[in-house]
This record gives C-alpha cells, structure tokens and sequence, in this order.
C-alpha cells in the first residue's frame, strides 16, 4: 500500500539515520527479540534520511517513542533532513489506514480482519513496508512503543550509506509480565544513571518490569539504622527512577525482604530481639515486632513506587526452627509455620490493595498445603517460582506445586552472574530457555529474569546476554533458539557485523565448560580465580584441573583477542587534534561499536578467565625448577651452576620471573577492575573487593622476598633452604 502523507500530516520528524559496518546479513534475519511474524521485505537507501510521521496528531506517549527513537540515532551523530522521500508512518489502530496495515501484515492468503486479535491489543503491533519505507499500526502506546524499538534493529548504515531493511510484521509477547530482578544488596549498588541506561535497555528489548532487591539498602524514614552510608537507595531517588521509567513502559516492582535475608539489620542491638538466632537473618514469626517491622517497611514502600505489586522475598528462611521459633515448627512443622506467618504478612498488607509477590522456594514443598490455603491469600499473591541450574527433566515441578493449588505463579531463571569471573552462559541461557518455555506450557504469564551478586564480585556490564537472551524467552512463543540469539546477539547488542563478539562469549562458554567437567566439577568462579595455588588446597584443586588449564587460556585468549579483531574492524578514522597550553596532541579513534563498556568487561572477565589457568601453571613450573635448582647443589661443572642461576631467576628475578608475573597480573587486574566498577556502580563497597586484590598482590611480593633471601644464601654459602620454607608446593607427579 501507499500512502500520500505530505497533505494530511499533523506531525512530522525528519531524520537521518546512523552508519554501521556493512552487513552480510540483513538485520530484519537477526531481531531480539525475534518476532512472531516476519518476512523480509526489500532494501531501501537512506542517503538523505528518513522521515517519521503519524497519521493524527501524535499523542504524547507517541511523542515519547519517536523521541526515543530520534534520542537513539542522535547518539550515534546521525544528521538531520527534512527532504527524506523514506518514511516511517505511525498510526493508532481504529482508522480505515490502520485497518489496511494490519490486514496487510496478514499471511498470504488470510481473510482480511474487522480488528485485531485480542491477544494482540495490550503490546502488540503490526509493520509493513508502504512503498515510500515502513507503515506501523498498533492499538496501545507500548505496542507504538515496540513496534519503533524493532524499527531500531531493521537501519543498518551510516551517513549516506544507512540502509532501511523493510519487513512485513505481526508481533505480540507470549508472556504478560517479562522482568528482570535486580540484586542491590549483596554488595555493588549502581549509580542513578546506569539504573536510567538499565531501564532504557530493558524497554528497547521489550521487557515491561524491573524488580530491585532489597535487604538493607533502601531508605525508610522509620528505620534509619537499615541504609549504609554511600549504600543507599533513597526514597527522591527511587522516586525518580519510577517517574523515568513510566513512559518506557517499565513498571517498577521493588521486592524488599520481609521474612528473611535480613541479616544486615539484625545484626543492630536493636533488633536482635527480632531474630529468629542471635544476629542471623530469619524474622521469628512469634514476635509481634517482627511482623510491625515488614509493615512499617511496606507501608513506606507503596508510597514510594505505585506499581500494583510488591515482591515479599520471604525465600530461603534456613534458620526457620532453629531458634526462637522451634518450640512451634516441633509441634506444627515448618511448612504450616511459614506460611502461616506468611498469611499474616498479606493480611496486614491488603489494605494496601497491591499483588504481593513472593519466592516459592519454601512453599513448593508443601503441595497439600498450598491446595488448603484460604482463596483470600491466593488472590492477593503471586508466586515465584525459581531455580536456576538446567533441568535435564523439565522444570514442572517447580511449578505445578502452585499451579495446581490454582495460584498465579511466575518463573524466575537466572543470568548466572553470581561468584564468577564472567557468567556461565553454559546454564543460563539453557536455565532461562527450558524453565520459560515450561512455564508457558503451564499457562504461566510472568517472567523474572534474575541477577544475583552474591560475593559481591560481578560486574553489572557483564550481564547483558543473559539479560537479552531472557528477554527473547519471555517475548517468544514457546522455546526460544539459543543458535539465533547467540548469532543474532553482536550484530543486534554491539553492532559487530563480524561475529566475532559472538564467538569471543561461546569462547567463555568453552572455558567454562572445561572446568565444571574436569574432576573438580566447578566452572570459573571466583573462588578459583582467588584460590592459592601454593596451598595443600590449591594442590588439591590443582591435580584436578591441570589437565585442562591450557585449553581453559587458549579459549580465554581467543575472547580476548576476538573482542581486539571486532574493535579494529569497526574503528574509523584516527583524528589529531592540537591542543592545551603545550600544544599536546590528543588522538582518538572513532567506532561504530555500541556498548563499549560492556566489551570492556567481557574482556576483563577473558583476562581474569585466563588468570586461573596461568597461576596454576606458574606455580607447577617454580615448583619443578626449584626442585631441580635443589638437584643441582654441590655441583662443580660451571654449566650445573648456570643453570641453577637460571632456575632461581626464573622463578624471580627484577624483569622477568614468575613470582613478578603473579604481582604484575593481579595488579593489572586490579587496575582493570576497577575502572570497570565504576562504570556502573557507586564506590560503597568496592573497597571489599579491592582489599582482595591489595592482600594478594602482596602475598606475592612477600613470596618474592622469601624467594630473595633463598637466592642470597646460595650466593653465600651454596645452599637452599627447603621448598617448604618458601612455601613452595612439591612439583607436580
């Protein structure tokens, strides 16, 4: 169809669109998530812009959309021209126009409709190519919304040579609710503006929720004594991050423990009282206090963020029965101890007219029970379901224990961020596919992709595959493809057009997949990357990873040097510019990569990756060459002396030795880290981390001390003191 806009538009948006590097593939074959009908259509020049328009006058979430949108190619220097004969045309379903996209994005073949599929109303929308570029109809602003963020991923190009690439579209979620749950307490707390680029990011991948995790680091005027200083997400901030988020239609759904995970605040004297065991981190249910304690929380939360839920937390309450409440749990048992506090919490709680959600994770275990539970609880909650390993068996029976009591219940798979170097996308992206995917079959209508900082390590800019990848499951109707996405994700995330970006993760996957199948059975975490290696426990971790330490670096190094080949294809042009009262000269290079940071911190994870497997092998070969340096004392040959020499410098030396390496590589490390840190987070407790990285460098200068002294008594007296008062390991059988 073709439609003559010029006449009748009220609102009128000229651009020009971005570059990219040309592309062996059109984008409309690598879209995330992927939509639900698709046929490509042809390739139209953009050598003097693009034109968006609506066919009424734009309503102001419309305004919004293309703002974002005209926001998105700003970014990338994208000119302006009022001349484009390209157009992009919005309108709202209802008119005779509309009426004609939607039946046009129609299979061949399909009776024309009277309206839309109800399915189709809440967020989706249909595009089509119109002749003069791509025509866009949906019902509701978030289907507008959507239909420009897949526009995004449809311009390849830059300048004169950007390229719209047209499809015919039919697209709407599978899933009601797709959230990502967001860890602010296990350590990093990210600054305002990385939470603002988080929620932008989530809406360009159509996810609808956001859930903050709270123990102890949101701000409540009636608990002072909870909020760290620096740690601390306050109540203007908060408000402000909703306010932001609406018109991306992002719902903000905080989730604040109100059963355990408290121990940050149990710790205070003030409310040991509260504890289910001296300064632990379980509320016991008998005391009046501890249920004030949720209320007071909660009642401050809804006057902060006016979503229609609240997540409870209420999970993993392991010290339930071991303290003050075991008299109770004896008699009853845990299960009807649990939730019976539980049902107190959302009785308190309904005046407040909000969903309660909360982790099912205690209660699956008690199928009769939840069946029992009155009909007021099960309408004012909602139940999460999680677990987030693979499930070779499927993942229903973490979720039929609440759909057959009919609750409404929600899966929640993970990122696999937690305690390691960089995520196992080994588990997350099968974790996230199978569990979604059963979920659905289930009838289930919710999403919540989760991050987790457990030690307080990972960084935020390593999380965005999984993030992604769980987008495209929740979006996509039944089992999403992790072959497309992981090809897709590159091209769509970074603007590699190379495949490189692609190939540097599935190379941390190999890594990964090293590990967790030697003997010693776990992937690259960071306790590995910590571990001594010159200790009986790092011996023993040793032996059983040695055989695959130098695969796990070749598979590190490839990333590394992978994300090296992606930035040198995609860097332009190096400009000089002479500056400052020296006339010094500043050189930078421009790229049409996108989220550099993120590269950044895959890379670092690589190095950190590669770390593990270096400082085994060091440590085997200072122990051989000591061993053989020992070997060759009383030796009168001037080479067996040579070559003892040569042994002990290898080990340290000022340049060269291994001992250096280690201090060196962990500094580096350090360094590296972070920098990276601050890309996404406040300073509170960076400090922790760094600590661990000070405390190692000088272990290893201290062992390069020892190792001093063991080299001057030789120089001396022709001796070695015993590996052992080094520190040195035996060398390796």
């Amino acid at each position: 169809m073709n439609f003559n806009l010029l006449g009748a538009l009220t609102c009128v948006v000229t651009l020009a669109l971005p570059s990219a590097l040309a592309q062996t593939a059109s984008p409309a074959q690598h879209l995330i998530p992927v939509p639900r009908e698709l046929r490509a259509g042809n390739i139209q020049p953009l050598a003097n812009g693009i034109q968006i328009s609506c066919s009424a006058p734009c309503s102001a979430d419309d305004t919004f959309a293309i703002e974002d949108l005209k926001s998105y190619l700003a970014s990338l220097n994208i000119p302006v021209s009022s001349s484009s004969p390209v157009n992009i045309l919005i309108t709202r379903y209802g008119s005779a126009n509309s009426r004609a996209i939607y039946n046009d994005s129609l299979p061949k073949g399909t009776a024309p409709a009277t309206d839309l599929p109800e399915a189709m109303k809440p967020e989706g929308y249909a595009i089509i190519p119109d002749g003069r570029g791509l025509a866009v109809t949906a019902v509701s602003s978030s289907g507008i919304f959507y239909a420009l963020q897949t526009i995004k991923q449809l311009i390849s190009g830059q300048g004169t040579t950007a390229t719209l690439h047209t499809a015919t579209i039919r697209d709407w979620p599978a899933m009601k609710y797709r959230g990502l749950h967001d860890d602010l307490s296990r350590g990093p707390i990210p600054t305002l503006d990385f939470q603002k680029k988080l929620i932008r990011t989530l809406a360009a991948y159509k996810v609808n929720l956001y859930s903050p995790y709270f123990e102890h680091t949101m701000q409540y005027t009636g608990h002072p004594l909870m909020a760290p200083p620096g740690g601390t997400i306050t109540q203007a901030q908060a408000r402000e991050l909703v306010a932001y988020a609406a018109p991306y239609h992002v719902t903000i759904v905080p989730e604040q423990e109100a059963f355990g995970h408290l121990h940050y605040l149990l710790n205070w004297e003030q409310y040991t009282p509260l504890a289910e065991t001296p300064h632990g981190h379980v509320l016991a249910p008998a005391q009046p206090d501890a249920q004030k304690l949720t209320h007071d929380m909660f009642q401050e939360l809804a006057a902060i963020y006016p979503s229609p839920m609240l997540h409870l937390g209420a999970d993993e309450t392991v010290e339930l029965g071991k303290g003050q409440t075991k008299a109770a749990v004896d008699a009853q048992g845990l299960g009807p101890v649990y939730l019976g506090f539980m049902q107190k919490i959302v009785a308190d709680l309904q005046p407040l007219h909000r969903k309660l959600l909360f982790w099912g994770d205690i209660a699956y275990k008690e199928p009769d029970l939840l069946k029992a539970l009155p009909d007021a609880f099960k309408k004012e909650t909602i139940t999460i379901a999680w677990e987030y390993n693979p499930q070779p068996k499927g993942f229903n029976r973490f979720i039929t224990p609440f759909t057959d009591a009919h609750m409404e219940t929600w899966v929640a798979p993970g990122v696999n961020n937690w305690s390691r170097v960089y995520p196992n996308w080994n588990n997350a992206l099968s974790n996230i596919q199978q569990f979604t995917a059963d979920g659905q079959k289930l009838g289930v209508q919710g999403q919540l992709n989760t991050l987790w900082y457990d030690d307080g390590e990972a960084l935020a800019n390593n999380n965005w595959y999984g993030i992604l990848f769980g987008a495209e499951a929740a979006w996509h109707q039944g089992e999403a493809s992790i072959p497309a996405f992981q090809n897709s994700f590159g091209l769509v995330f970074h603007n590699d057009p190379t495949g490189k970006i692609d190939q540097a993760q599935k190379e941390l996957m190999l890594a990964h997949k090293l590990l967790k199948d030697s003997p010693y059975k776990v992937d690259g975490q960071d306790l590995l990357y910590w571990q001594d290696p010159w200790n009986a426990d790092g011996q023993r971790v040793a032996s059983q990873i040695r055989p695959v330490l130098s695969e796990v670096r070749l598979h590190a190094e490839r990333a590394i040097t992978l994300v090296a080949e992606a930035r040198d294809a995609a860097a332009g042009s190096t400009v000089a510019e002479v500056s400052g009262p020296n006339r010094h000269t500043d050189v930078s290079t421009s790229t049409t990569l996108r989220e550099t940071d993120a590269l950044d911190a895959l890379e670092l994870g690589a190095r950190r990756m590669d770390l593990i497997g270096l400082k085994f092998q060091l440590t085997d070969e200072m122990a051989t060459s000591y061993a053989h340096a020992q070997s060759l004392l009383g030796s009168k040959t001037k080479e067996d002396r040579e070559n003892l020499t040569r042994e002990l410098n290898d080990i340290n030396s000022g340049v060269n030795g291994k001992l250096q390496d280690m201090r060196n590589n962990y500094s580096l490390m350090r360094d590296l880290y972070e920098t990276a840190w601050l890309k996404s987070n406040r300073p509170y407790f960076l400090r922790n981390i760094l600590e661990r990285y000070d405390y190692t460098i000088q272990l290893w200068i201290s062992r390069s001390d020892k190792m001093r002294s063991a080299q001057r008594e030789y120089t001396q007296s022709q001796t070695l003191p015993p590996a052992s008062d080094i520190g040195l390991p035996a060398p390796p059988r």
